[in-house]
């Protein structure tokens, strides 16, 4: 690690002395989950770069079974804080689930999930998909190829079954997303049926991650959404292919947050404070010079305590390629971003995102006013000690003053249509007028009744 702590210093663009000033910690041991995944990466990086020790922090990282795991153990204490779903703080503030007060003062990373579908899926698929120049299939691929999939299932009595990773994750609604671009309706959820399969045509139910391959590969499960490495170890375990990335379904989307409870935060201000500077440094690390240490990080993410994947099925996707087909690899820079596109900076228009997707699909039951949408993503997304902790790196010669949004109003500018697989544009201060434009899920007054959706 000194190794890769020297490299960092001697290629850093900025010549103040990389110290940073330790603030008055009111804790300073700390304890942090994460689920096995790449995007855990900020956590494991400013673990490993010493990072957490030069804010004066001693923090222990453990791995977690789940994320239902994972939240409980955040709102019992045992666990400081956690690399989280972005869906997790959202839902348990406004008691969907677990009811808990979470707040977020730091966004993980933009991009890095795929769906993959089984070879038998594929093959299914595959003729009618369009081609390139060079024989190789096109991309992005829409859901509407997997329409007559689903029916020849159905006709054959069997019903068509994917996998997500728990309900409120980024994973389920970019699949739900998918899906509805291309015609094919994923299921509702209510108050009272909470499977989110009500009037389905594909199936959605969870399954952790590092379970995805082995499930698909038992045919519990026809295909899934899920993080890496899990899309590339279907490649190489040649039990199922990825057929579109997130970053094609919304170029440059929100993914994890680092989650921990409104009291923390409350409780122990200049801690939370110095973790979120230490993750800024880690994402920092991960993204500059155009990726340069991204080899680094994958040899840090293939150690068994942190993803325990095999480096080569990282590396596929961690630095900057992505497969598809066996064979087919693609040149996809921005497949995981850290830092760039001020990833990190928590906006609410991502927040307020989720909460449509939440009310799209009925888990949250009925209408909100924009204003709710609103006042959740500032109750929850908190830019103002992200940006307080990036103003202490600028001034602490640790960070550059242009990487960071310091006037935002905490809403990034509309999504562009050509930027979203459906082509409908997205802008977080409208959010009921955006529900609208969509052409499958819940609009206006509409609420789900048994089986039926009535408004």
């Amino acid at each position: 690690m000194k190794t890769l702590a020297l490299a960092f210093a001697a290629s850093s663009a900025l010549t103040a002395p990389a110290m940073a000033e330790v603030l008055d910690l009111e804790k300073d041991m700390l304890t942090f989950g994460f689920i096995k995944l790449t995007d855990m990466a900020p956590l494991a990086v400013a673990y490993e770069q010493g990072f957490f020790d030069d804010e004066g922090l001693f923090v222990t990282l453990e791995a977690q079974a789940n994320w239902k795991v994972l939240l409980d153990g955040v709102i019992s204490g045992t666990l400081d804080g956690a690399h989280m779903l972005a869906g997790q703080p959202l839902a348990a503030t406004i008691g969907y689930g677990t009811e808990a007060h979470i707040i977020t003062p730091f966004s993980m990373d933009l991009n890095g999930n795929g769906i993959t579908v089984s070879n038998e899926v594929w093959e299914m698929m595959k003729p009618a998909l369009p081609t390139d120049s060079d024989g190789k299939v096109s991309h992005p691929i829409s859901a509407s190829y997997l329409k007559p999939v689903i029916e020849t299932f159905n006709a054959n009595g069997k019903p068509f079954n994917m996998g997500m990773v728990f309900p409120v994750s980024t994973h389920n609604y970019e699949l739900r997303y998918w899906l509805a671009a291309g015609g094919i309706n994923p299921g509702y959820y209510s108050p009272e049926d909470v499977t989110g399969q009500i009037g389905a045509e594909a199936f959605l139910s969870v399954t952790p991650p590092p379970q995805m391959p082995a499930t698909l590969e038992a045919g519990t499960i026809s295909g899934y959404s899920v993080g890496e490495p899990w899309n590339q170890q279907a490649v190489f375990k040649g039990i199922g292919v990825p057929v579109i990335t997130d970053y094609e379904i919304w170029k440059n989307n929100p993914e994890k947050v680092f989650g921990i409870t409104a009291e923390f935060a409350e409780q122990y201000p200049n801690t939370t404070l110095a973790v979120t500077k230490a993750l800024i440094r880690a994402a920092m690390w991960l993204d500059e010079n155009d990726n340069a240490n991204r080899e680094a990080a994958v040899e840090i993410l293939a150690r068994p305590e942190y993803v325990g994947a095999d480096a080569e099925v990282i590396a596929n996707s961690m630095t900057g390629t992505f497969e598809y087909e066996k064979g087919d690899t693609r040149a996809v820079p921005d497949f995981n971003v850290f830092f760039r596109y001020n990833a990190t900076q928590p906006y609410y228009s991502d927040a307020v995102w989720y909460l449509t997707q939440m009310r799209r699909w009925g888990q949250i039951a009925e209408a909100k006013p924009d204003s709710w949408f609103d006042e959740v993503a500032k109750s929850v997304y908190k830019p103002e000690i992200y940006l307080e902790a990036a103003r202490m790196l600028v001034d602490e010669g640790l960070a550059n003053e242009a990487d960071f949004d310091w006037t935002s109003d905490g809403y990034k500018p509309a999504t562009p249509a050509e930027d979203i697989i459906d082509g409908i544009a997205y802008d977080g201060r409208t959010p009921n007028a955006y529900l609208d434009s969509l052409p499958i899920g819940l609009k206006a007054e509409q609420v789900v009744v048994g089986n039926e959706i009535q408004g």
